[in-house]
């Protein structure tokens, strides 16, 4: 037995345990020596999670200074996002301005375009009213000079070229006459100065274009001057003509 126990304490001084825990260990029962492990397990575990290696531990002073940490964190949360807004609104006032400023600009284009149009037009319409002249009188040449010998014909085709030419030009500008013959008395368009009693056609028919008219594009270069026809009046018959006699 004291061998025993000699050999048990030399093998408990080699692996660095006390001998206390060794022969505390071998005289309690298996009862009593969980107890002893389980209570001081929690013991080291506990002391352990108080005092963890590397970080501080838990104090009131260092509770006051993560609260006041988190307050300062929550103030500057707070300012950037206050700075965020104001960005936000002067990002959304800058657009509308540019919005603006992008349709008044487009407004302006448009009307600078329109204007420019309607100058070119005025000023190509302003040069063919100086040529119509012109061309009614070579129209009027056409119709009334009879050509009697070769050398009058060589004259009469060398001007009607002429005036072809001209009436291509004008085609080319946009210019398109007028074909008002038979259609209805338009006053937008015609210009009455004359008028013919007739049977033949309904009142207020165009009879004969005197001064032809012209299109510049859609709109009007110039009205023709046309003969109208206007309803024909009934002469008095010899029974309407007695009884004014036996009054007279």
């Amino acid at each position: 037995m004291m061998d025993e126990n000699k050999q048990v304490n030399n093998t408990s001084q080699q692996l660095g345990e006390p001998i206390e825990v060794k022969q505390a260990m071998k005289s309690d029962s298996p009862a009593e020596i969980n107890s002893h492990e389980s209570g001081s397990d929690v013991t080291e575990y506990q002391a352990d999670q108080t005092n963890v290696p590397g970080e501080p531990a838990l104090t009131e002073e260092n509770g006051v200074a993560a609260a006041e940490a988190t307050e300062v964190d929550t103030a500057a949360l707070a300012q950037l996002t206050q700075q965020l807004e104001s960005m936000k609104m002067q990002f959304e006032e800058r657009n509308t301005q540019y919005m603006r400023i992008a349709a008044d600009f487009e407004n302006y284009r448009k009307r600078i375009s329109k204007e420019k149009e309607e100058m070119e037009t005025q000023v190509k319409r302003n040069t063919i009213m100086e040529l119509l002249p012109v061309v009614d009188n070579f129209e009027r040449a056409r119709a009334h000079l009879k050509p009697q010998n070769d050398g009058e014909m060589t004259i009469h085709k060398s001007y009607q070229g002429v005036y072809k030419q001209l009436v291509d030009c004008l085609k080319r500008l946009g210019v398109s006459p007028m074909r008002p013959e038979g259609q209805e008395f338009d006053p937008n368009l015609h210009e009455a100065v004359m008028r013919e009693p007739t049977d033949e056609h309904p009142e207020g028919t165009v009879l004969e274009e005197l001064v032809r008219g012209y299109y510049l594009g859609d709109r009007i270069l110039r009205h023709a001057m046309v003969k109208v026809s206007a309803a024909k009046e009934d002469t008095p018959t010899e029974q309407e003509d007695e009884p004014s006699q036996e009054n007279s």
